[in-house]
Formats: C-alpha cells, structure tokens, sequence
C-alpha cells in the first residue's frame, strides 16, 4: 500500500485548536465516531486515546479509519482523511503527549483518568480533501 503525503494545510489544521471526529469499525460491524483531540506530524494524524478504550480495541483488529476535522472559528473550513493505523507509540511518550494536547485545548494538564496507559495511533494518509483551509 502506497500512502500519501498529508497535506500541509491539513498538518496545520490537526495541529490548532480544533477537533476532529475519528470513525472507525466495531467488532460488530457497525460504525462508531468519537469527537476527539487531533494532532499531526509531518506524514501522520495523531490521535490519543486510552489503552482500554474500545475505540483501541477496535483499530488494532481493523486499522482503517476516517478523520473529520473543522476549524473552531468556521466549520465550513474543513478537512477529512481517510487512512490506516500504522504505528503506535506507547508509555511515557504518549503520556507527555496527551499533557501537550491538554494544554493545547484546555490550557491545562490533562485531567481525566488515566486507566491502562496512554498510546498514539499514528494514521496514515490513503486519501485526504480540504475545504476553505
């Protein structure tokens, strides 16, 4: 499989203040989609999630995935990729980074439960469109 480069508009709009609905396949083959904290590298989405969530559970078993993503100050300025889970990073890496996102959407260290450890699923580009960025 060939991936794409992200798209830098893109890269731009996972890296501000903006939030993103990942979707993704439950075991049952349904559909579900979490409102979620997006990040960004050079070639990846980032997102952070918890190691007992099903939303976890569900990537590792199918990794493809879609993010939809929109600017706080004007939803029609917006952003969807679709692609795979490729890596993950674990352990205090992840750790630090979920802090570096809250601090980024709330201005402050993140406050929830931490129940079986932090991971970032790195999500590879199959193909990505933009609006208004």
């Amino acid at each position: 499989m060939t991936f794409k480069k992200l798209d830098p508009a893109i890269r731009d709009l996972a890296q501000g203040k903006n939030f993103g609905t990942l979707s993704f396949m439950l075991p049952s083959g349904r559909i579900a989609s979490h409102v979620m904290w997006v990040d960004a590298d050079d070639e990846h989405l980032l997102i952070n999630t918890d190691l007992g969530r099903i939303k976890y559970d569900s990537i590792k078993a199918n990794p493809m995935v879609t993010v939809a993503m929109w600017k706080a100050d004007n939803p029609y300025a917006y952003a969807e990729v679709r692609g795979r889970c490729v890596a993950e990073v674990a352990g205090e890496d992840a750790r630090e980074h979920i802090d570096a996102c809250a601090m980024r959407y709330t201005g402050g260290p993140y406050a929830m439960p931490i129940e079986k450890g932090r991971v970032i699923l790195k999500i590879a580009v199959e193909s990505q469109r933009s609006q208004n960025l």
